[in-house]
């Protein structure tokens, strides 16, 4: 049996129930070829919806998606925010890795990455969608699942820039808007109070330092759009270029020159804590860099180091809630970004109270 039939019986079946209930009526001929052929593709469509992706694309989809193979950490994160994470039967190993409290396991894997999936497993696993970013293998796996009836939906919740799209799309996927709005209104909320709090503030000179050492973010990427956002400035803002995530590795020199007021240092998300004696090394590593001694955040003890679980987290919020809270802590008395965190972990992941690790296991700075 095709895998359109199988989900096209059981419509048929309780179509037939309601109307030998007296609840369905017959369409009526209207004699207009055109008119009764509408009406017979409309009929043919229902039970599916079709949802505009990250990519403007128009994809068909069930109306109601019970199995779902949904690859990124981010894009997981996402899902089990909005409260569908139990549809998902298939992930990347990426996800398998950062979010191990996700419950998943080695035999769900259909992908060593975004960009390199087991089409066949996939199948297998007789899914009602895939998501898949669009820096991931989207168009590929698109073309090589289409004759198995399994739509492909090109979600990316690692972009900054389309979040409120990005959860409104997985809201409409999953047939869960209640718990997508919850999402949206929680990170605006944390949106809303830095920027009531840095409201006015002189701006910081802030280093963003990706997973190693001189690579750092650029104009256009979600970390230079945070440290606006926090009341800072990127003390490498006038540099054009970078790669596909615009980031590039700066010379140690323009660094020290540069002086910023406040460096982050941000390790792979990992939602299982890295251990605390390698963080202490990494941190207490980057004021003995050469010439780094005299820089402005050495000097006024104001390096950390961050687990990208936490300060990339809720597409990089609650990173803009640490990082404001660093560069103008007069302006955050009373707010605790460690709290955010928490939620972030118990309220829309799913981790019991007991299991979460806390924000010190997350977040570590000598000035805090």
């Amino acid at each position: 049996m095709t895998k359109r039939l199988t989900r096209v019986l059981p419509l048929l079946a309780a179509a037939g129930m309601l109307a030998a209930c007296g609840q369905v009526q017959a369409a009526e001929q209207t004699g207009d070829p055109g008119t009764d052929a509408a009406s017979s593709t409309a009929a043919e469509e229902a039970g599916t919806i079709t949802v505009t992706d990250d990519l403007d694309r128009e994809v068909t989809i069930p109306v109601r998606v019970d199995r779902a193979v949904v690859t990124l950490s981010y894009n997981n994160e996402f899902v089990q925010a909005i409260g569908a994470g139990e549809t998902v039967v298939g992930i990347d190993r990426g996800t398998l890795e950062r979010d191990p409290y996700l419950g998943f396991d080695e035999s769900e894997v259909v992908g060593e990455s975004i960009g390199e999936l087991n089409y066949e497993s996939i199948v297998a696993l007789d899914p009602d969608v895939a998501i898949i970013p669009r820096n991931g293998a989207w168009q590929e796996a698109a073309d090589q699942l289409e004759q198995f009836e399994i739509p492909v939906v090109v979600v990316s919740a690692w972009d900054f820039d389309v979040f409120d799209e990005t959860v409104e799309l997985l809201g409409e996927v999953f047939g869960e808007p209640e718990g997508a709005a919850k999402v949206q209104d929680f990170y605006h909320e944390i949106f809303d109070t830095v920027a009531d709090r840095v409201d006015g503030l002189d701006p910081v000179p802030v280093y963003w330092e990706t997973d190693k050492p001189y690579v750092t973010a650029l104009p256009g990427s979600g970390f230079d759009a945070i440290i606006t956002a926090a009341g800072g400035t990127n003390v490498f803002g006038d540099v054009d270029g970078g790669d596909a995530q615009f980031e590039t590795t700066v010379d140690p020199a323009s660094v020290v020159t540069r002086s910023p007021a406040v460096i982050v240092h941000e390790r792979p998300p990992s939602a299982a804590p890295y251990p605390a004696g390698e963080i202490a090394d990494l941190a207490a590593s980057i004021p003995e860099r050469p010439g780094f001694a005299g820089i402005a955040a050495v000097t006024g003890s104001q390096v950390y180091v961050s687990n990208g679980w936490a300060t990339s987290g809720l597409s990089k919020a609650i990173g803009a809630a640490y990082l404001a809270s660093w560069l103008h802590p007069e302006a955050f008395t009373g707010i605790d970004p460690a709290d955010y965190l928490e939620r972030w972990a118990v309220e829309f992941q799913g981790i019991s109270e007991a299991d979460y690790a806390g924000a010190d296991a997350y977040v570590w700075g000598n000035g805090s």
